[in-house]
């Protein structure tokens, strides 16, 4: 699939689905997710591409959450063979997703697997792991598409290392995509630092994003109010399945609320500008106050501070703001108490 020198429309957030591993290696649980995924309104559904023998060594040790959440697992070897799909699986995900009309990626964790992405997708989404992994990340740009990389575990000079390299593999500025996140599943509330997001869309000039791990729906739909341009969540058909990433995903209910959320933030966040919006014009005829006399006064008073006042009124006259530009004028004639001014009752 040709996408070189391409860059992401982001005309509005670019919201992926993580299904991850969460198939538990069966291609029938994986065409489940994706309909799901379509039916919430995403705009990709996301798993992850690799061959177990490439990817890890046999006796690598399993962390906490994987522990925690994928009991009588022994090592991550054993478990990530029992979840690895196939090339041809994937070839059919795809042929899924683009008869259920939505965007199909998959993160490759090693160079043979991004080599066979590069032939079925128009971009890469390459994850906290290979943040560091320079030689690989120069390896992607070469295939000239653009890479959303996560950013989780590294530190701003880690993260420059990593932008540089794909830079050095030929991508352009704007084809690079950064996303905050913090890797724990699920990661607590006082290690998220959503304003990282910002300090690193400042110093290396991209478009950005946040990969969320927490458990819930807030901390996304935050991010986006803060200018988040992409989400990635996990989610799962149910948090009580076994599998190291069920747990701190979102069932399809959750998913769903959070992407009506992100798209009502969207609306909300406007143009910058500070104006009336078409809808408070009708109600500022009736909410805004004009300027009454207080009392009786006769021709040529010059009115003073202490003789004005506002109210609410849908008559036409003088707005309360305008209030300095009468004082010290005089009247035209005499007006009675309680009624409202307007330009033409003054000298002006």
């Amino acid at each position: 699939m040709s996408a070189r020198n391409s860059t992401m429309n982001l005309d509005r957030v670019y919201i992926i689905a993580e299904a991850g591993v969460n198939h538990n290696g069966d291609i029938q649980l994986a065409k489940e997710l994706i309909k799901v995924a379509k039916a919430c309104g995403v705009d990709a559904v996301k798993f992850q591409t690799w061959n177990t023998d490439i990817l890890i060594d046999k006796e690598s040790i399993l962390a906490d959450y994987q522990k925690a959440n994928a009991p009588g697992e022994t090592s991550q070897y054993e478990m990530l063979k029992k979840l690895e799909l196939s090339q041809a699986d994937f070839i059919e995900l795809k042929a899924y997703c683009d008869m259920e009309k939505i965007e199909f990626l998959s993160t490759p964790d090693e160079l043979d697997s991004a080599k066979f992405l590069d032939k079925i997708q128009d971009k890469f989404k390459i994850g906290s792991g290979e943040l560091t992994n320079t030689l690989y990340l120069k390896q992607v740009a070469k295939f000239g598409k653009p890479v959303i990389l996560s950013t989780g575990m590294g530190d701003m000079r880690e993260v420059e290392e990593g932008v540089n390299a794909l830079l050095e593999g030929g991508l352009m500025k704007n084809q690079i995509y950064l996303l905050h996140a913090t890797t724990e599943y699920p990661a607590p509330m006082n290690e998220i630092n959503l304003k990282a997001m910002l300090t690193l869309k400042d110093k290396f000039q991209v478009e950005v994003g946040y990969s969320d791990h927490t458990e819930g729906i807030e901390v996304p739909i935050a991010a986006v109010a803060m200018g988040a341009r992409i989400i990635e969540k996990h989610f799962t058909l149910d948090k009580a399945m076994i599998g190291p990433d069920h747990k701190a995903s979102l069932n399809p209910t959750e998913l769903k609320a959070m992407v009506m959320a992100i798209r009502n933030i969207e609306q909300a966040m406007g143009d910058g500008i500070k104006k009336p919006t078409k809808s408070e014009m009708k109600n500022k005829l009736v909410v805004r106050k004009k300027i009454f006399l207080m009392k009786d006064c006769a021709k040529d008073y010059q009115i003073t501070e202490e003789d004005i006042y506002s109210k609410r009124t849908n008559k036409e006259g003088l707005e309360a703001n305008a209030y300095k530009s009468i004082i010290g004028k005089k009247l035209k004639h005499a007006i009675t108490a309680h009624t409202i001014l307007t330009n033409q009752d003054l000298i002006l």
